[in-house]
């Protein structure tokens, strides 16, 4: 078993909401899981009613994840949105590998994680995140339906490109946090039916086999909790 990777300085409590249904919690959660870094992890519930109002409290932006870091004698930092997140655990942990050694390996793991953060809105609209869900298709209107099958296409294409260059299991090789961004994307290709590729096969695989997974996937399945806007 993988040494456990703690700072002696360093507090670390990660925020973050439903494990059913929060695909930017699992991101920075699974990459710190799967790194053996040690953190706190603190639990908040979606509540769409209040748009969350109580998030406040832990995150600036009213939104989760959020990672605090504490350090002896210094005022807490707050660091919001998983990529940011991602970035400061690598910096903080360079042990950990998140990133590709490699110059430019680097840069095109990093070009990929924040095209995974700031796009694919059509898949991301239509088809959330949700881990207790049946697999079974879902019916979209015409504009939408196109939408997902560009976006389903361009991540494959990514996929493919990625483990054809290093050989897998994970896009880099090793897992990273690219591997993290994309992480939820399995999911919601699994329980919606929206590919039968041999490189969603063998990815979904290196995904769903990592204990982190297994641990967040059976958590979820325990929540008790249902939001009602997030069940498509």
């Amino acid at each position: 078993m993988t040494d456990q990777i703690s700072a002696d300085h360093l507090k670390l409590t990660l925020y973050i909401a439903n494990k059913n249904y929060s695909s930017w919690s699992l991101r920075p959660w699974i990459a710190m899981k799967t790194k053996n870094i040690v953190f706190t992890e603190h639990l908040l519930q979606f509540d769409e009613a209040t748009g969350h109002a109580h998030f406040i409290e832990y995150s600036p932006t009213k939104k989760v994840p959020a990672l605090k870091i504490e350090e002896e004698g210094k005022e807490p930092v707050i660091i919001c949105e998983s990529l940011a997140i991602l970035e400061v655990i690598a910096d903080l942990f360079p042990e950990a590998g998140l990133w590709p050694v490699d110059v430019m390996e680097r840069a095109r793991a990093r070009a990929f994680a924040a095209e995974m953060h700031g796009g694919f809105f059509g898949l991301r609209g239509s088809c959330p995140m949700n881990i207790r869900r049946e697999i079974k298709r879902l019916d979209l209107d015409p504009y939408s339906a196109a939408a997902v099958v560009k976006n389903v296409e361009r991540i494959e294409q990514i996929w493919r490109e990625c483990l054809d260059a290093s050989g897998g299991p994970f896009l880099f090789g090793s897992f990273g946090a690219v591997d993290a961004m994309f992480a939820p994307v399995i999911n919601r290709f699994e329980k919606y039916e929206l590919t039968d590729s041999e490189v969603f096969h063998a990815y979904r695989f290196a995904i769903k086999t990592l204990p982190a997974w297994k641990e967040w996937e059976e958590e979820a399945l325990n929540e008790p909790w249902v939001v009602e806007e997030d069940e498509a």
